[in-house]
Order: structure tokens, then C-alpha cells, then sequence
């Protein structure tokens, strides 16, 4: 079964698609304040001279630091395609073709995961490194490998509950009926293949997917849980659940970011408005929640927040998911939002008071009921960072990169 021609006409080609930054998004771009511009473009220097001196010595994929030095992943854990894609938008920002060059060698080290058929986080891990490296090479080994990435997530999905399975191995009952919010960022490598390849099963369940949490997920005020249960033989709803949050009726921040984000991006994929809906009704939530320094705490209804531990992380994620959410509405708020965001992480939360670190973005926070990862450094907070200063200086070189196009 093939998917209609209006679903596959936005397709990522290479090096040889024309940049297509939408209308709304082309209204916003370049308004930015003198100052907050500066401050952007320093840090995005910063960034890019950080990495530039680590990079030579990176021989597997970071997953986190301590005392400010990555520790590695020799498979890439679940933030593999973070390092390559952090080369990538490095690149993008400065042209040192040193920094593509070790991009590729890093992107191809994933290889082996394609075949992964025992996480849901193949979006993470081959969007910024394969999907990326396809667009801006044109060549058609990565984009294969990133559609085989898709079959082995598609083969996570359950027709019976419409959703893609988070955790546990395939075949076990270990979390078989277990939804997280971070799923949602998964969705576009499905759509990706889906585009590809004509085959409407990926499209299909990464809208099925969508479409479930967004039943289920949100609650009346804009928040979400982390994860929600279902049975996973009949797909009836069990209710919500949390690993990362601080318990099942609160809101972890940086899910609630990966929903943002996430839902956008489905909305520019679809053309449908409920899903831009609710990554404004999550937005909305979350803007009303950051405190007066625009950096997020953790969780966003621990009880001591607001002067709680924070997470640049979510942070990060969340700019980028609220320009998104500004170019696909044409809303200012949004975009200044971000804007104070991301000048709020690079004035208090980069690591340039110190010698020692190797990553770019600190104050991040990992898992903070497992007491794992508080005060740390993480790969997806610098990828994050540098994707959003781009959507702001350099939008259509990032469309290179990731499409900002939408149907």
C-alpha cells in the first residue's frame, strides 16, 4: 500500500533540495534583537571552538560528563546521534570542513544500530547524524540506512493500542504496553522513510503514535507525565506513570519540551491542526511555568520548585520547539520566549568560566529521582543549543539540515 502524492511531496533529497523555510517562518526570521543576536553569535563561537579542540580526541559517542570530561558509549546508548550532529551544526555555523569530515566518520560508527530492533529511540539516533548527513551529502548510503533505521522502529508499533513501544526487547512483556513523551521525537525518522519509500505503514504509525498521545498525554492545565501504560494485548489505557518525572501527576520539563517539539514537527509534517493545537496548549504550560531566569527546573511540579534543581537540557529542547512553534503560527510570543531562553542559557548555563570541560552546555540534569546525572553536562543539550541559535541566525542553512518545510 503507497501513500498518496500530497504525502510524499516534501521530500528530503540531499544536497539538491531547494531550501523551503515556510512563510510564517520566513516573516520571523532576522528580527532579532542587536544584543541578543551578539550574544547568539558568541556563543555559537564558543560552541564551535569547543568542539574543534575536543573533537580529535573523541573516539567513541558521549553520553554525559564527569568532573567535565565526556565519559563515552561505544554504541551510542540512546544519544549516539547527538555527537554527529552536534559536528554537523558546528559545521553548518563555521564551514571548517575538518568538522564534516569527522561528522561522517562519527555518523558511520552507528551503522550496526539500524538493526536495533530494541529501543525507540532510532529517531535520536540516526535523524541528526544519517537523516543530516543524507540532506547535506546527497549520498544515498545514508539515506538507506536511515530508512532501515525506520524498519526496525516501525516493528515497535502495536496496531492494537496505536503506539510505538518505548521500552523491553521485542517479544518480552517487560514495559510492552509503556508510552513515553520522548517518543514523539522519534516520529519524524518514520516519517522520513515514509517519504522515501512511498510505504504508507510508516506514516501510519508514526500518526497512530501521535494521535494516541495526544488522546492521552495532556492533561486540562497543558501538562503531561512522562510515560502512560496500556494493556498491551487489547490497547486499553492503564493510566499515567513516570520514570524520569518526579511522580506520575507531575511535569518532567524536558518531556514536555520533547512534546513541543515533537508535536510541532508532526503538524508540519501532516498539515494537521490538532497537532499544532497541542504543541500549543503544551507550550503554553510550560512558558507559564518557567521562573523569572527562563532556565527550567527539572520538573516543573516538584515541590520545590521553583528553586529547584535545573536542566539546561530541557531548556535547549524547549527553544527550539517554541521557533518551530513561532514559524509554523506566526506568533511572536513564542519566539520571544526562545529568545529569552536562549540568552538565558548562554549568559548563566555554558561552560566558559572553566579549563577543564569538554562539553559546551552545563546545569543540565539527567535523571534526577535516580540521583543520576544532576549538575552535569549532556550531548543533546549542546546539539540542541547550536539547532536553535541556527533557527535564528542561519535558518536557511539549518533547512539544509533538518527541512523546516511544511506541507
Amino acid at each position: 500500500m503507497h501513500m498518496s502524492r500530497r504525502a510524499v511531496l516534501a521530500t528530503a533529497g540531499g544536497a539538491a533540495v531547494a531550501s523551503a523555510v515556510p512563510q510564517s517562518a520566513q516573516a520571523l526570521t532576522g528580527q532579532v534583537p542587536a544584543a541578543t543576536e551578539a550574544v547568539l553569535r558568541d556563543a555559537a563561537d564558543y560552541a564551535v571552538a569547543k568542539v574543534r579542540a575536543v573533537a580529535p580526541g573523541v573516539t567513541a559517542f558521549p553520553v554525559g560528563t564527569k568532573f567535565e570530561k565526556w565519559v563515552y558509549s561505544q554504541n551510542g546508548d540512546w544519544v549516539g546521534g547527538f555527537w554527529p550532529g552536534v559536528l554537523w551544526m558546528s559545521w553548518l555555523h563555521s564551514g571548517d570542513d575538518s568538522l564534516r569530515a569527522l561528522a561522517l566518520a562519527s555518523a558511520a560508527k552507528l551503522a550496526p544500530r539500524r538493526y536495533d530492533t530494541g529501543t525507540h529511540d532510532l529517531g535520536f539516533l540516526f535523524t541528526p547524524s544519517w537523516v543530516t548527513a543524507w540532506r547535506l551529502t546527497g549520498d544515498t548510503t545514508w539515506r538507506d540506512g536511515a530508512v532501515q533505521a525506520a524498519r526496525s522502529l516501525l516493528q515497535r508499533y502495536n496496531p492494537r493500542g496505536r503506539y510505538l513501544r518505548a521500552w523491553g526487547a521485542l517479544g518480552t512483556a517487560d514495559n510492552a504496553g509503556r508510552m513515553i513523551i520522548d517518543t514523539m521525537m522519534n516520529l519524524d525518522l518514520l516519517v522520513f522513510a515514509a517519504r522515501e519509500t512511498g510505504e504508507s505503514a510508516f506514516m501510519d504509525a508514526a500518526v497512530g503514535h501521535a494521535q494516541t498521545t495526544q488522546r492521552l498525554f495532556p492533561r486540562p492545565d497543558g501538562s503531561t507525565p512522562h510515560a502512560y501504560d496500556l494493556d498491551p494485548a487489547t490497547g486499553t489505557p492503564v493510566g499515567p506513570n513516570t520514570v524520569q518525572g518526579y511522580s506520575p501527576t507531575s511535569c518532567w520539563a524536558r518531556g514536555q519540551a520533547w512534546g513541543i517539539y515533537g508535536f510541532t514537527t508532526m503538524y508540519r509534517r501532516t498539515g494537521d491542526h490538532r497537532f499544532l493545537a497541542t504543541a500549543r496548549t503544551l507550550a503554553d504550560y510550560a512558558v507559564k511555568a518557567l521562573g523569572p531566569d527562563h532556565v527550567p527546573v527539572w520538573d516543573y511540579r516538584a515541590p520545590q520548585q521553583p528553586y529547584d534543581v535545573k536542566d539546561a537540557s530541557a531548556g535547549t529542547v524547549m527553544a527550539c520547539g517554541l521557533l518551530d512553534l513561532a514559524a509554523a503560527t506566526g506568533s511572536w510570543s513564542y519566539r520571544t520566549t526562545a529568545l529569552r531562553i536562549l540568552g538565558a542559557l548562554c549568559e548563566t548555563c555554558l561552560t566558559t568560566h572553566s579549563t577543564r570541560a569538554e562539553a559546551v552546555v552545563a546545569r543540565c540534569t539527567r535523571n534526577r529521582p535516580a540521583e543520576d546525572g544532576i549538575e552535569i553536562s549532556l550531548p543533546y543539550a549542546d546539539y540542541y543549543l547550536l539547532e536553535a541559535i541556527l533557527r535564528v541566525l542561519r535558518p536557511h542553512d539549518l533547512d539544509r539540515a533538518i527541512d523546516l518545510s511544511t506541507v
